[in-house]
């Protein structure tokens, strides 16, 4: 069998068994006027996915999609990644701590926290190696639900851990991951449903500026449980290893380090020791510290310390919000 009849069999299949599973068009109907009463899921979202299956029930092609294109407000800069999907209904008690982005084909993740709890949407490019066969994956996986006309799937081991995954386009493969929360796959179906192209930005309170030979910038993130406890962190790597930078409020510990310039400031040169990387660091003017770690040379980790352009104005305003 060729490869293109092998994944023609394949979604035929993996459309025969949404089928089989798919209930009687009037009794969806029904569903939805009662659950209109008793859930909070977005209407349209709703409305969409029971069309979606009666449509395959019927051998109609899935092609509705509520995911629609908006045009771009933020534009993307270097350390200023833009996250393009946000979801329009979360559990309640659940507060955004962390985003990370980055150039290329870097991931978009956005998390938001309830103590233990996590919710977490992201979105892959299908240039990933990582995440280029996902419509494959999904096509033969049997456990399949409908997200915005499209088809789905999901994976996790309990009841408290889920993972719904699924192409709102040919570019992207967004995952939707509910962990600690009670019928987590339902919880994903209701996250996953909501979701819309709705930009957000990454603001933090330093970029990278020049890197040493050979170094590219892979992310920057913000986290934090508020704007309080904010920190930035900015990765890159190269041939030599990978590199990060981190800003925030926290006291790296510093025990066996020995003295050094950083950014015409006493800092601190901690070599690696084990596991653990070589590190800079120096308390800036405004209290906080900055740290750069990695397998690289003294010199190299200084300069990329010193290259670092900080942002007087972060935007972290998000942080502990819903």
């Amino acid at each position: 069998m060729t490869p293109s009849n092998e994944t023609e069999t394949l979604v035929r299949d993996s459309l025969e068994r949404l089928a089989e599973r798919a209930p009687d068009g009037h009794e969806v109907l029904n569903a939805l006027a009662r659950a209109r009463q008793r859930r909070r899921r977005p209407r349209l979202a709703l409305v969409a996915a029971a069309a979606a299956v009666i449509a395959v029930a019927a051998g109609v092609p899935l092609v509705v999609s509520t995911v629609t294109e908006a045009p771009a407000q933020l534009t993307p800069a270097a350390g200023r990644p833009v996250l393009a999907y946000t979801p329009g209904w979360l559990p309640d008690g659940f507060t955004e701590q962390y985003r990370s982005g980055g150039p290329g084909n870097a991931a978009q993740v956005r998390q938001w926290q309830s103590g233990a709890s996590r919710v977490e949407l992201a979105a892959h490019s299908t240039a990933d190696p990582e995440w280029a066969q996902t419509a494959l994956r999904i096509s033969a996986l049997r456990d399949q639900v409908v997200v915005h006309g499209r088809v789905a799937m999901v994976t996790g081991p309990n009841d408290t851990i889920a993972t719904l995954t699924w192409m709102p386009d040919d570019h992207y493969v967004l995952t939707a991951k509910v962990e600690g929360v009670p019928d987590a796959r339902a919880v994903a179906e209701q996250v996953a449903d909501s979701v819309t192209v709705e930009p957000v930005r990454i603001r933090g309170e330093a970029r990278f500026g020049p890197l040493p030979a050979g170094l590219r910038e892979e992310a920057t993130t913000v986290r934090g449980s508020n704007a309080d406890t904010a920190t930035t962190v900015l990765d890159a790597s190269g041939p030599a290893g990978k590199v990060r930078v981190t800003v925030g409020g926290a006291t790296p510990a510093l025990g066996g380090s020995g003295p050094v310039p950083v950014r015409g400031l006493p800092g601190a040169y901690l070599p690696a020791a084990g596991p653990a990387d070589a590190q800079v660091a120096v308390r800036l003017p405004a209290g906080r510290w900055l740290t750069v770690s990695g397998r690289l040379p003294r010199e190299q980790l200084v300069a990329v310390a010193d290259g670092i352009v900080l942002d007087p104005a972060p935007e972290y305003a998000w942080l502990g919000a819903r």
